[in-house]
């Protein structure tokens, strides 16, 4: 569903010149407010009881709480905050734990300012931004490590409609919840709420869980 009002945004990172470096690269972007910076997790966590953005931008390593810590202690308050990760490291292990823990989105710090700011609107837009660094991982994880169910809901068999399987397939193919709408002559509404059912059903809290549901049930190729 397209955004009609700015994006409030916020930005941690211990380094003051990559912060910077950000704010300058998307200051031209007229639908996005930047609200605050943090120099490290402890003083990020502080920030956000003052004035929550709706995404933030986030480092890994950081002083005092690092993003690890930060990320956990964020989903337990702020379920609906939608964080991209921004970090200089692109360890297959580092990025599925942080997929894992509630990031909508993984980048490296040699992003490119407009995939950044369409990394920023897929997540407003579509919750997650699946770039090639997180298929990635998340095929690897798939692959090559056993309990993924621990993360990602029950391994029980789930019964879906036909419509679900549907939208199900048409979610793994990185449709739009409006062009699912159009392809299954749903409101888009109610496709977000057989979104919300399907997940229920799976116990997956995230679209990236469901995702992982269906690939490991050979759902979605």
């Amino acid at each position: 569903m397209p955004l009609t009002t700015s994006i409030k945004i916020a930005i941690a990172d211990d380094h003051k010149i990559f912060r910077d470096g950000i704010k300058i690269a998307l200051a031209p972007r007229a639908d996005l407010k930047m609200l605050w910076e943090a120099e490290d997790g402890k003083d990020l966590l502080h920030k956000m009881t003052i004035k929550k953005p709706d995404l933030l931008l986030m480092d890994i390593r950081m002083p005092e709480i690092d993003g690890i810590n930060a990320i956990e202690l964020l989903r337990k308050e702020y379920e609906d905050l939608k964080i991209i990760v921004l970090s200089m490291y692109d360890d297959q292990q580092m990025i599925s734990k942080m997929m894992e823990m509630g990031a909508n989105a993984y980048l490296t710090k040699t992003t490119d300012p407009d995939e950044i700011y369409e990394a920023i609107l897929t997540c407003m837009n579509e919750e997650f931004y699946f770039n090639q660094l997180v298929n990635k991982a998340v095929m690897c994880k798939l692959m090559h490590k056993k309990g993924v169910h621990r993360h990602y809901g029950s391994e029980t068999p789930v019964n879906f409609s036909e419509k679900e399987l549907k939208i199900l397939q048409l979610i793994g193919e990185d449709k739009t919840t409006e062009e699912i709408s159009k392809i299954v002559f749903l409101s888009p509404r109610t496709i977000e709420s057989i979104r919300q059912n399907m997940k229920n059903k799976v116990g997956a809290k995230t679209i990236g869980g469901l995702i992982m549901y269906g690939m490991r049930n050979k759902i979605i190729e």
